[in-house]
């Protein structure tokens, strides 16, 4: 084994090769939005729930609602479609093409089964709204208590 000398700049970083790994992780990266795991979002979402449902909001911008499928089975929820870009015409010449356009989709596990024959779906500038009743059987219930327990004929 051969004994080096220590030198304290070996291990330590250039301010150039700091900054870059800093602003490479600090800003969205051009394929799209990272969750907080660091996975890429295609489709950003908010998703919030009460005792009897669940209200899922979805960024669609520029997107027909025809161009959207929702599926549910189950607690999970699946969104996909497709945004179409313009057609470029004869004599035009693009200066910055930035809207993203494509397929997309997005799914999600809510954790309780769903009633999808319940389920609304609306869209407003932009935002595709998804009301989503809690199963029956997944709904809370609340149990009274009664009198003592008695048997079949009647005595406690």
């Amino acid at each position: 084994m051969a004994i080096e000398r220590w030198d304290p700049f070996r291990e330590a970083v250039s301010l150039r090769d700091a900054m870059s790994a800093l602003l490479q992780e600090s800003f969205i990266r051009p394929n799209g939005l990272l969750n907080q795991d660091g996975a890429a979002v295609g489709l950003p979402l908010d998703v919030s729930e009460t005792e009897d449902e669940f209200v899922v909001k979805a960024s669609v911008p520029g997107v027909k609602p025809e161009d959207v499928q929702i599926t549910v089975k189950g607690d999970m929820l699946l969104i996909r479609g497709e945004s179409r870009s313009e057609e470029q015409k004869q004599g035009e010449h693009w200066h910055l093409r930035e809207r993203r356009s494509g397929s997309f989709q997005r799914s999600l596990s809510l954790g309780t089964a769903v009633d999808a024959d319940k389920a609304e779906a609306s869209y407003e500038h932009g935002v595709l709204t998804l009301r989503l009743p809690k199963a029956e059987e997944s709904r809370p219930r609340q149990i009274k208590i009664g009198g003592p327990a008695r048997d079949a004929n009647g005595r406690g």
